[in-house]
């Protein structure tokens, strides 16, 4: 078996591609991840709040003073709105980003006209900052017409704060930190692992069944004085191995990737987050995709021992990440916490505790039944995989 282990494990180290998949994909994906997700979010953000916004004004007369405030303002260009124009098919059509409409009885005292309601017609299917910009300009003359009420009533600076805001409600939020942000970044990590651990077995896989078949080297093998169960798991442990790699060069590299993309862009929170992680919470998140690891083995075995063809088999091997999809998605979905027998549910259970272990929340008692559960579908899969490759129906179809 361990013959048959090194001999395989060398032809995998010797592939390129393979290599690629098993270590330099994991070591790119997350700086890939971070570094896109900061950099296109800070660029849509400043095109957003810098671009030229053309725009009409309805009744600008009425209010003279909002009028002048969005003349002055750089980065808009006043656009004249058509008679008897429908001004929602007018914004729909792209005529103008926007269109302000000022109610006939405006009036700027607020102890006689009361609330002003003034209607905004913009597209806000795209992201844009139309509505914030907006408000960045009126905003100081609501507050100067407000400050005019109150000098009207004679109220001072302390019965202003207390009018403005009669009941104050104050957030005491007993989740620290590392929760808030484990809830979000969990079910990413979770999903990113679990693709990239399938991937770094997809090519080995693929060769080291329907790859055999079509270099005529499977017939070879059989005849050799080696048992068919040493050879199916001297193959199963070369593509474990695989996929053991990039799961620990996965787990790795968030923990590196992370810690530096909060201290280069100074990111406080983001560096406290990762700080708080213990040694032993990322190890739990590594031996957890062991078994896990051996599942996708030994499902990727039996579909390349099927497969007549090499690219018949990355044909089978393609939509299991699909499959593999909806359990994450599960443990993603509001009310599902890792409790009960969400602890027994396959894959859902492993990407539900490393959330825990991120969030810094995990039961670690619950770890039983998530490596038992595991463990013992990975071992029915890879007896499943020995059973397959008994079959010369299923070797020579």
């Amino acid at each position: 078996m361990w013959m048959v282990y090194l001999k395989e494990l060398k032809e995998v180290v010797r592939d390129k591609k393979t290599m690629f998949f098993m270590i330099l994909l994991p070591l790119l994906i997350f700086p890939v991840i971070f570094g896109g997700v900061v950099y296109f979010t800070s660029k849509a953000t400043e095109e957003a709040r810098t671009k030229t916004l053309t725009y009409a004004v309805q009744n600008a007369q009425n209010a003279q003073t909002i009028n002048e405030a969005l003349l002055a303002e750089s980065g808009l260009e006043r656009v004249e709105l058509p008679a008897d124009q429908d001004i929602k098919d007018w914004v729909k059509a792209e005529n103008v980003d926007f269109v302000l409409t000022i109610p006939d009885n405006y009036n700027s005292q607020p102890l006689e006209a009361g609330n002003n309601e003034l209607q905004l017609y913009y597209n806000g299917a795209g992201f844009n900052a139309i509505k914030q910009r907006l408000t960045n300009i009126i905003e100081p003359i609501a507050q100067s017409s407000q400050q005019q009420a109150f000098a009207q009533l004679q109220v001072n600076d302390a019965q202003q704060q207390k009018l403005l805001e009669p009941i104050v409600l104050t957030e005491v939020n007993v989740a620290d930190k590392r929760e808030n942000m484990g809830e979000i970044v969990g079910g990413m990590v979770a999903y990113i692992v679990f693709i990239l651990c399938l991937q770094g077995g997809m090519i080995p896989a693929a060769d080291l069944g329907a790859g055999e078949k079509e270099r005529g080297t499977l017939e070879t093998l059989l005849i050799s004085p080696i048992d068919r169960h040493k050879l199916v798991l001297g193959k199963f442990f070369t593509i474990a191995t695989a996929g053991v790699t990039t799961s620990l060069v996965t787990v790795l590299s968030m923990a590196v990737w992370g810690i530096l993309v909060g201290q280069s862009l100074a990111i406080e929170a983001i560096t406290e987050f990762m700080g708080a992680i213990g040694i032993v919470d990322f190890l739990l998140i590594f031996l957890m995709l062991i078994p896990v690891v051996a599942i996708f083995s030994a499902v990727l075995l039996s579909l390349s021992i099927y497969a007549k063809t090499f690219k018949e088999a990355q044909g089978y091997m393609g939509p299991l990440v699909m499959v593999i999809i909806v359990p994450i998605i599960l443990a993603l979905m509001p009310g599902i916490k890792l409790e009960g027998g969400w602890a027994w549910v396959p894959l859902t259970n492993v990407a539900l505790a490393m959330k825990e272990l991120i969030k810094g929340t995990m039961d670690y008692f619950q770890l039983i039944a998530i490596f038992g559960s595991t463990a013992i579908i990975a071992a029915a899969l890879l007896g499943f995989c020995v059973f397959w490759f008994n079959k010369e129906k299923v070797l020579f179809r």
